[in-house]
């Protein structure tokens, strides 16, 4: 287990990122610009308290829940119950675009790691005709040096993963912790290289130049933040939505160039400047989504590139914490172990798991979550694995211990519902104290 926590926390320091923001990208844009005030303050608490209670309960419970569905779930609850809250429908609350796609990533890893694991012990019964590899364990008896250096590097894979796919949920919350708590510090990326701010300055020239094409006839009278706030919300292109936006680019150009840097940007202009770069960004994702708008591939190459340049500049996670998480992972890992894992070995199928069973699920966990990390989406460890396992028992003709899966698939089923009722009672409660 100290192997195993080892490569978790090492996962965490080598991920990107991306599935962090991916995830967070979930909230609603007004509640994300506004995470140092009483809404943000109320979003935060209410995502971390509902996320720990599920997950302690499943865990004592010796459940393999999934840590993605439940931060999913309580992200969804927090947007629904905001735009109750508002008087908007629930369904506005939510980039309900993002959530499906996301969706797609949990239901289907478990249904593959079922598949590819069974498939993967046929395909090594066939190639590999040792019986030692296809014996249940004796006892303490350790396997043949052989098999247990494959199970080594399979289990190392997996740790590996886990800790650059889990690790990056507690990043994303983190962010958004440091963001509402000491904006200063933490709200631009201070530590931009030149060549990245330099890069910024010539796309969003270019950007600037493609917006205004499509804003020609318009004018903005005011303030163009909330015409671009309401877009970003309800996803509706308006005769605004475009001159706003291209108002909000220049002016951003403009906040950095009158300060030379991001690191340069003085203390009480920093979340001015980071809300602006955060919602111009939200607003670029939606218009290249919408199939109404007449983008051409040049035109989205430019926006998307501009994208880029602001979400290195808002959307960035700090050494220390990715250690931080990585740490409490791994020692996560090294504590609290075993009731996951007896579980997962012994619990699935009616007989004990085999040498090559083993390696065939985590083989396949490690392959389907490499997958959803270069992907930027979420999936459950734990799901992948323990499909994984069920899927060699089936293919073993092993046998399932249905009251085992009966009841990991009723964790399943329930973490998303209850994780979204529990986060957005929360929120309704932490909005009237806050």
């Amino acid at each position: 287990m100290v192997w195993s926590g080892c490569f978790n926390l090492l996962g965490v320091l080598a991920s990107s990122g991306a599935v962090a923001f991916g995830i967070v990208s979930l909230l609603p844009v007004e509640l994300i610009l506004q995470v140092g005030s009483g809404a943000g303050f109320a979003m935060v608490f209410a995502l971390l308290i509902a996320a720990i209670t599920w997950n302690l309960g499943t865990w004592l419970l010796g459940l393999p829940a999934s840590s993605s569905h439940t931060l999913i779930g309580s992200i969804i609850g927090v947007g629904i119950a905001n735009a109750l809250l508002h008087g908007r429908s629930g369904t506005s609350g939510v980039d309900w675009t993002k959530a499906t796609e996301i969706g797609y990533a949990l239901l289907l890893s478990p249904l593959f790691g079922f598949c590819v694991a069974g498939l993967l012990l046929l395909a090594l019964k066939l190639v590999v005709r040792s019986p030692a590899l296809y014996a249940e364990p004796k006892g303490d008896q350790p396997p043949p040096l052989w098999i247990r250096s494959i199970l080594v590097l399979t289990c190392t894979l997996v740790s590996f993963f886990h800790g650059s796919n889990d690790g990056q949920k507690g990043m994303g919350l983190i962010m958004l912790i440091l963001i509402g708590t000491v904006p200063t510090a933490y709200a631009l990326n201070r530590a931009m290289p030149a060549s990245q701010q330099a890069q910024f300055q010539t796309n969003s020239q270019s950007a600037s130049k493609v917006i205004a094409g499509k804003a020609a006839g318009y004018n903005v009278l005011g303030n163009p933040r909330p015409a671009v706030t309401a877009y970003v919300a309800e996803r509706k292109i308006n005769e605004g939505t475009y001159p706003s936006l291209s108002v909000l680019v220049v002016d951003i150009a403009n906040q950095v160039n009158q300060y030379g840097s991001l690191a340069k940007v003085p203390a009480e202009a920093v979340g001015n400047t980071r809300n602006d770069m955060y919602l111009a960004s939200e607003a670029i994702r939606f218009l290249m989504k919408d199939k109404e708008n007449d983008l051409s591939k040049e035109e989205v190459s430019t926006l998307n590139a501009y994208k880029g340049s602001l979400d290195n500049s808002t959307k960035f996670i700090p050494t220390w914490v990715k250690i931080v998480v990585a740490i409490a992972l791994g020692l996560g890992t090294m504590v609290g172990w075993k009731r996951i894992v007896v579980t997962v070995g012994e619990k699935i199928g009616k007989t004990h798991l085999t040498y090559a069973q083993g390696a065939a699920a985590e083989i396949t966990a490690s392959a389907t979550i490499a997958g959803a990390d270069i992907a930027g989406l979420p999936v459950s460890t734990t799901h992948v694995l323990s499909s994984g396992v069920a899927g060699t028992m089936a293919a073993n003709g092993s046998g399932l211990q249905l009251a085992t899966i009966r009841n990991i698939a009723l964790a399943w089923l329930l973490t998303l519902p209850c994780a979204i009722m529990l986060s957005a009672s929360l929120y309704w409660l932490f909005s009237l104290l806050f």
